[in-house]
Order: C-alpha cells, then structure tokens, then sequence
C-alpha cells in the first residue's frame, strides 16, 4: 500500500495500515468486527499480515507476545463492546508485565455515542486506570499521527499498552493528502558519567552486593557482558519473576546468574535478597513478587536504574537512575571497577544454583507405573480431583525437564501462563539467548499457547516450546486452530492434573480436607489436537517423552503432547 504522498486522499482506515507499514509492522492479530471494517479493508493489499484468531484474548495475548520478542509494539484489533472487553486482560498484562502493546478498537459512529447504542461503551472509562494512553481518533486527518504516537508511547519510558478507538464512520472518511508521517525516534537515556561513578563506589565499598535485572529490551551484548563482568567480581546477578531471559544463563568465559527471585524462587535466591549489603536493580522495581510481598531486602543499600519511573518499587532507594538497563549494564561492564566481595558467598549461591536447577527425579505419591485413576464426575461437595482418564500413568515432569534441557534449541523459545505447571520450566529450564521467553509477570492464565503461535510466526526457524496446565490451556487453546491455518508449530505439553492446582494448593493449606471449585473434567487432549489437524500423542510415562517429543518435532505440526501428573505432586521442591 503507498500512500507516502497520495494523489488523491485515502481513508482514514487505509492510512493506518498504512502508517503501519511505515513502522515495520509485520503481523496484526484480531478477531474481526463490523466497526474497523475500513482498516480490514486496508489491510487486504498490504504486506501486513493479519493473522486472525479465535478470540480477542487470543488476539491480545499475541501481541503481547510480539512486543515482548521483537521490541516492537504488538497490534491487536477487536470490536466493541464484547470484543473489547475480552481484550482487556491483555492490556492489563502488558501494564502489569511492562510491555509494548498497541490495541485498536472499533467503536460505535460518533453520532450514535451516548445513545446506547449497540455494543457501545467507555473507551476511557474502561482501559484509562491500566493503558498508558487511551485516545479516540476522532478526526481523519490525524490518523497517520495517532498510529505514530501510539507506538512511540508504548515502547518509551516503561513500555506499556496504548489504547486508540476507531469510530466507523471515521474511518471511512477522506485523510487528506499529507500521507504517513516519519516514524518517531525511540531514546534509549545513558547514564551520566558521575552516576556511573557514584554507583562503582558504591560495589567498590559493598561486600554482598547484588544485582537484580528485569524489564525489556536485553541483547545478547548487554546480558552476556553483564554476567562476566559480574563474575570476575563476585557479584551474583538474579532475575526478577518472569524474566528469566534477560541474561545468559549458561556461557563460556564466567557467569555470575544464580537464579531467579518470585514464585517458584529457590531458598538460596530468597536469602540472597536478604543478607545482600547493595542492592542494583537493572530494568525491575523491587516489587511484591519479587520480594515475597514485601517482606525481603526492603532495607539494603539500593539503586535503582528504570527507563521510567520508580512505579511498584518498595522499600530503601539510595540512588535512582533514570536510563534503559540494557545500556546501563554495557556502561557498567566496560567500567574498571574492583570490588572486595565476599567470594565465598558467590560461590556459594552459584553452586546452589547449579543444584537447583539441575533435575533430579524424585518418586512421587503414585510411581510413574500407576495407572491413573478413572474420575466421576464431580458434585460441588466431593471434588474427586484426579485426572480424567483410565488405564493412563502419571509422569514424573522433573524427568520430562531432564529431557527438555538435553533436546531443546540453545535459542529455544518458552511459553508459559500461570499455574503451578510453570514451576517446572521456570526452575529447570536454562535460557542461552535473550526473548526466549513469554510468561506473564502479572499471573494471567491463557498466556501460553497463543504467546506460542506468536513466537512461532515471529521467529519462522525457532524451536517453540509451551508447558501448559489443563486449566491453563483451556483458557486459549482454541488458539491452535490459528496455528494450523497459518503454518505455525509450536510444540505443547499439557499437563493434566485434573484441577486447578495452585488454588487447591492454598485451599489444602487453608482449609484442609475441603477442597471446593477446584475440579476439572478434561478431554483427550492429544485426540482433541488431531481433530484439528495438528499432532497428538498422549505420554503415559517419563521414560517414553523423549521418544514422543522428538515425533512432535519431526511432525512439522502445530503438537500436543498430553502428560498425566500425580494431582498431589503441587511443584518441585524449593530446597538447593
């Protein structure tokens, strides 16, 4: 589509796509709706691709994904209404997560507003608490500008989601004959020289100093670098929750990662947190999560170093440098600083490290050669709390990591959403690459499989990997249909339990022996993703993944793999 300097003016709706275009936009996804029909209309001669899904969430999720990968802003389009509200929960993620996301949404005609008219609603009133912008584009002639700003205001600062209402009759009115306008350039704010000296004296006097990184935005140059310089310090360097990615954990040459704080954390991390005398937070507030809810580190020397504001951070702040982490972490690695670290305690937590995430299987409750026990289904009162199915065996999932760790891609990306399902790949799965990972910092359920149709549209020649709960998949595992229709081939496991675990987790601690709304009632999950044409193959036992996983790879196909786990086995142990 060219409209750099149109003849004759294009619509508003074609002038988004177009500007789009402009951005380097690759892929939209969206379920579509008769309010944007003007901007679908646009997109059918433009080298956009629109991937379309089978529900907003879906949609909404892989943008997110998008943003989190490419660095570029997801676009997400929906309808009003009922589409927008479905969409919601990503926004909400990508506020929470700190995200790049753009989410058009078509609206009711501007004559027909406060009028309820049908499907109509608050744009503002809805998104305006969790998107960084919301705007409505009220006048044709700006729609190249709002596009623009849009996805400026997303990736600026602390990235976010910006929210831009498309009435549809606006969209079909003249533009003008201005055309796309030239993308704006994103700052990536440098350190001062006297902040990066007042931050060498402060390691320079520290003897447990500690660096956190988190947030958007890391390369292979600015984590690799970081880990190194770390190390020939003796300076551990952890992840916030769900940022797994942002450094190497496995390099040549000295590395100083020992793992990750948040759920799932190892004991040795948590203390870390505790006794260290300074703390460096690169990209990450020390937020809730991170710090068991508020309760660890909140009193060590800190510095913090956000692209933003200090939004969510807790406790002490002795310096606060606004500058991109990334950039800050190469600033700091070239500086010649020495340290009088304790070398003990970071060889210690590194060894704890490397125990922690290497898996040893451990006999569960039921032996791998159990059969599975055949479920009633269940009244509110009994709760019966096993997977569905007979004749089936439990699978030991810390031996399934073993494999994963062995077979994967060293550039391998992983999906995943909430759940105790996630533990095992948080903990046992080694990240070599930066975006090599989606999960949600915010706790959404349904992440996982559309994050890993969009990994695998983004990156055509990665190895995708998506450890998924039952309840977890059902949430957006329609979303395999989009994977089969557009050539993706993510490769998923579903872990099936038969309840929604980490609720019946906290139901067993408080209230004991009355496990209530926590059942599932599951389907064939490999016979489920045949009927779509995808591969499936239920796992009856950890010896036998290997061989079933290396079936999926070769398939080409979008596959699930449907694995039975022992209902009591809640998550690994957090013990070194």
């Amino acid at each position: 589509m060219n409209v750099e300097s149109p003849s004759r003016p294009v619509s508003a709706g074609h002038l988004i796509v177009a500007q789009l275009e402009r951005e380097g936009v690759r892929r939209v996804y969206g379920v579509p709706g008769e309010s944007y029909l003007d901007v679908l209309d646009g997109l059918y001669d433009s080298d956009i691709s629109t991937v379309v899904t089978r529900h907003e969430g879906g949609a909404g999720f892989m943008a997110l994904a998008e943003g989190r990968l490419t660095g570029l802003p997801g676009v997400a389009l929906v309808t009003r209404g009922p589409g927008a509200a479905n969409a919601f929960i990503a926004v909400h993620t990508a506020h929470q997560d700190a995200t790049p996301l753009v989410l058009f949404v078509g609206l009711i005609p501007v004559p027909d507003r406060g009028r309820e008219a049908f499907q109509e609603f608050d744009l503002a009133g809805w998104f305006g608490s969790t998107a960084k912008k919301v705007v409505t584009l009220d006048d044709p002639a700006a729609a190249a500008r709002v596009v623009a700003d849009a996805l400026h205001t997303a990736r600026s600062g602390r990235p976010g989601p910006v929210v831009i209402g498309l009435p549809e009759d606006v969209l079909t009115y003249p533009a003008g004959t201005s055309g796309t306008v030239e993308p704006l350039s994103l700052a990536r704010p440098r350190a001062s020289e006297s902040a990066l000296k007042e931050v060498a004296g402060r390691v320079e006097r520290a003897r447990r100093p500690l660096i956190v990184v988190g947030g958007e935005g890391w390369t292979a140059e600015s984590g690799e670098n970081l880990v190194r310089w770390a190390a020939a310090r003796s300076i551990p360097v952890v992840s916030d929750f769900r940022s797994y990615d942002a450094v190497p954990h496995e390099i040549d040459g000295g590395n100083a990662f020992v793992g990750s704080l948040g759920y799932g954390r190892g004991d040795h991390t948590a203390g870390l947190l505790d006794e260290a005398d300074l703390t460096l937070f690169l990209g990450a507030p020390r937020a809730d999560v991170m710090s068991d809810g508020y309760r660890r580190g909140l009193d060590s020397e800190t510095v913090l170093v956000l692209p933003g504001d200090a939004l969510g951070h807790a406790g002490r702040v002795d310096q606060l440098i606004q500058a991109d982490a990334p950039a800050f972490a190469l600033d700091l690695a070239t500086s010649p600083v020495s340290t009088g670290a304790d070398e003990g305690w970071f060889r210690a937590a590194r060894e704890a490290f490397l125990r922690f995430g290497t898996p040893v299987s451990v006999p569960s409750s039921a032996s791998s050669s159990e059969p599975v026990p055949s479920s009633e289904p269940a009244s509110p009162a009994s709760e019966a709390g096993a997977p569905t199915g007979t004749g089936n065996a439990y699978v030991d999932m810390t031996a399934v990591m073993g494999v994963l760790r062995a077979e994967l891609a060293r550039d391998a990306v992983i999906t995943f959403g909430a759940g105790n399902h996630a533990l095992w790949p948080a903990r046992y799965l080694p990240h070599r690459s930066p975006a090599s990972l989606v999960a949600p910092r915010n706790g959404a359920m349904g992440v996982g499989i559309p994050a890993a149709v969009a990994a695998s549209l983004a990156f055509p020649g990665r190895e995708v990997v998506s450890v998924a709960g039952d309840g977890c998949f059902m949430m957006n595992g329609q979303e395999l249909a989009t994977a089969v229709g557009y050539g993706a081939s993510p490769i998923v496991l579903v872990v099936d339990n038969g309840c929604y675990a980490t609720i019946r987790q906290h139901q067993e601690g408080t209230y004991p022996g009355r496990p209530s709304g926590t059942h599932l009632t599951n389907p064939d999950f490999a016979a489920w993703a045949r009927s779509f044409g995808a591969f499936g193959e239920t796992v009856t036992s950890a010896a036998d993944f290997r061989d079933a996983f290396l079936r999926a790879r070769a398939s080409g196909l979008p596959a699930v793999l449907h694995l039975f786990q022992d209902p009591s086995v809640r998550a690994p142990s957090t013990e070194a």
